[in-house]
């Protein structure tokens, strides 16, 4: 009996060390190699038909008031779904007060937003869509613009047994978002594949700069290259009208705390920063040399140091190492 336990125990961790290791996961009809797996809450289970009418949706332009804009005018998929504006723009031209955020691994999101207080993706598809800056679409008005169109009453009987609604077009367009994997970067095989040869000595060297000799790991760890949580960078001595989570919360002690952005595919998601205020990495690289601009609240962990020119180009080689487009084949 102890040795058929002993068995099914050694079962058990194996099948979920496959599973959140280095598993085939299947997305958008096709094979994608993932380092871990995505979970979905118990009200939205994922599902191939889910994604498919959460990407239609993701690219219709009738979630807009005046049918300008949908999520993939501010999430371009080339982009690493992102814009590359500073900040987004929205229906007439309206500026929002951040930089577009990528898509890619938002499964893995503890929190929404910049200033991390959304806990769902379901919950966070309805900011933009309503937000008068963005889509400014009132929700009881797109219910029934979009039940208007047979295929989209069609696919929302058929997936959830009811009509088009706020649940319908939360629960698909955050499971489209949940299957937007990137994680077949050349790091990836070097560093979870142990294919020694997939970096160069340079990049290899940026890594060790990036995890050994900096701080960079303390809010930007492998495998997600992120903490997930709300820091302040010291961006700015002075906030002025964007004071981040404050805004939220109310909390002084949020002052300038945004949320710390995945470096994957950092190489496609200029510009930098929650504002887009800055436009390359060597300008980020000059923020955390100068140790931030020494706000009161900014992370202790942030401290000056020096790089030479050579260092500067390995570590922004490592950087471009986590460039993944593999998702791509879906949106060409």
């Amino acid at each position: 009996m102890l040795q058929k336990r002993s068995y099914y125990s050694f079962l058990i961790i194996g099948i979920v060390f496959f599973a959140l290791f280095f598993v085939k996961c299947q997305t958008n009809g096709h094979q994608i190699t993932v380092l871990e797996s995505v979970s979905s809450p118990s009200d939205n289970p994922i599902s191939a038909e889910k994604i498919s009418f959460g990407k239609k949706l993701f690219f219709d332009k009738r979630l807009s008031r005046d049918e300008s804009i949908s999520c993939a005018t501010c999430h371009v998929p080339a982009f690493a779904f992102t814009d590359r504006k500073k900040v987004s723009e929205g229906v007439n031209g309206g500026k929002t007060e951040r930089n577009a955020p990528t898509l890619l691994n938002a499964g893995f999101l503890k929190t929404m937003m910049f200033d991390a207080h959304l806990t769902s993706l379901e919950m966070q598809a309805i900011v933009p869509i309503q937000e008068h800056v963005e889509m400014d679409m009132k929700m009881k008005e797109l219910i029934k613009r979009l039940r208007l169109v047979d295929e989209y009453q069609e696919a929302a009987k058929r997936i959830y047994n009811r009509e088009v609604d706020a649940f319908v077009i939360t629960r698909s367009i955050a499971a489209f978002e949940r299957s937007l994997l990137s994680q077949n970067s050349h790091f990836d095989s070097y560093y979870y594949k142990k294919n020694k040869n997939a970096l160069t000595k340079d990049e290899i060297a940026g890594w060790k700069i990036f995890s050994e000799e900096l701080y960079c790991t303390k809010c930007h760890p492998a495998p997600g290259f992120t903490n997930y949580v709300a820091e302040n960078n010291g961006l700015y001595l002075n906030y002025g009208q964007d004071k981040g989570r404050f805004r939220i919360f109310n909390d002084s002690m949020d002052i300038g705390k945004f949320k710390v952005p995945s470096l994957r595919n950092v190489e496609l998601t200029y510009p930098y920063m929650h504002d887009g205020s800055l436009a390359s990495l060597d300008a980020i690289f000059s923020h955390y040399e100068n140790g931030g601009a020494k706000h009161p609240l900014q992370s202790k962990i942030i401290q000056p140091f020096t790089l030479t020119k050579k260092q500067k180009k390995q570590l922004k080689l490592f950087l471009f190492s986590l460039t993944d487009t593999t998702y791509m084949k879906d949106f060409r």
